[in-house]
């Protein structure tokens, strides 16, 4: 299989973002081995924070995956830009949202920047419901 060139644009973009989701991992590990009382204490930032971290990680896989998945179909680049690029933003907006809901130390309560993650999981219904239909379609 051939990459088209923007295939291997959004990959390598996306590839290069691999590191700082690596650096999360690294500041959450850190957090617990020094039992940080700003992280370990607080239930809900240990959560979101984990999260976080986690939808990165999935999410930057699924974009990877979208972008071969669009390469293999023959149709507008319009609609397909529209299945490309919802996943990788997805996967940079609902991380963004579980992190800063909680960025102050003592916080109870997530914050107005929640609804990044609302934004984000928008983006990715309908990323991946028009590259399931562009797929199903092409049968």
């Amino acid at each position: 299989m051939e990459l088209s060139g923007t295939t291997r644009l959004i990959c390598g973009i996306i590839l290069i973002t691999v590191p700082t989701i690596e650096y999360g991992g690294t500041f959450l590990l850190g957090m617990v081995k020094r039992s940080d009382p700003e992280y370990v204490n607080n239930p809900l930032r240990q959560n979101l924070f984990r999260a976080g971290h986690a939808h990165a990680g999935v999410l930057v896989i699924l974009s990877l995956v979208v972008q071969l998945l669009a390469d293999a179909l023959n149709v507008p680049e319009g609609l397909s830009l529209v299945a490309r690029l919802g996943a990788p933003c997805a996967a940079i907006l609902m991380p963004l949202g579980f992190f800063l809901s909680v960025a102050q130390s003592g916080t109870q309560r997530p914050n107005g920047m929640i609804s990044l993650v609302y934004v984000g999981a928008l983006l990715l219904a309908i990323s991946v419901v028009v590259m399931g239909v562009l797929l199903v379609r092409s049968v």
